[in-house]
């Protein structure tokens, strides 16, 4: 089965895509979306963005509507990993994107990341964080610590996940929208950078 997914704003905003309906996988609802990039707002143009766990690759492809300089989805499933490139082919967008069929964990510790500041948007189906906690703590600290000075990490849960578990508890944006809760983290720039601004 499938569903429409909309693009909300940009350049293909109001362009709809066919995405695998898929009970495991939990797409961002669109005012979700819409609050998201409503945050992020000027951290998005002319950065990098990972869309990690991307499934529907929604996320994502928002981000590069809105003037991301590239996307990077990774995703396992190969399902979904094949529809993604279907929709890079659709909006002719290969240049700016890439897709890793790749486990999202072994991208964390091993992937390649720009020293730049970036944008990670981390969406794991909402089950990874009641039976593999310890891995998703792992892979957020591993992100703290490999991102650019000024880089934004979002992680999406349901809202029952206590957010106080994650590491850095009290650095953490939080912000909830009916069962969704998002959590938003801003690497800090180094106190020599603040002196010299």
């Amino acid at each position: 089965m499938h569903y429409q997914l909309r693009i909300i704003a940009g350049q293909f905003r109001g362009r709809k895509l066919k995405v695998l309906l898929d009970p495991k996988v939990r797409p961002m609802p669109d005012r979700v979306r819409a609050a998201l990039f409503s945050i992020l707002g000027d951290a998005i143009p002319e950065r990098c963005f990972f869309d990690v766990f991307a499934g529907s690759g929604s996320v994502g492809l928002e981000a590069l509507s809105r003037g991301a300089k590239r996307v990077v989805f990774v995703e396992k499933d190969a399902r979904f990993a094949a529809a993604l490139q279907a929709h890079i082919r659709q909006l002719q967008i290969g240049d700016q994107t890439q897709v890793l069929q790749a486990d999202a964990y072994r991208w964390a510790d091993k992937g390649a990341i720009p020293d730049e500041p970036v944008n990670v948007f981390v969406g794991p189906p909402y089950i990874e964080f009641d039976q593999h906690f310890d891995a998703i703590r792992w892979l957020i600290t591993t992100l703290q610590q490999k991102l650019a000075p000024g880089s934004v990490l979002t992680i999406q849960s349901d809202r029952h996940f206590p957010m106080d578990l994650l590491p850095g508890a009290g650095e953490w944006d939080l912000r909830t929208y009916g069962r969704t809760q998002l959590a938003i983290w801003l690497k800090p720039l180094p106190p020599d950078a603040h002196a010299a601004t």
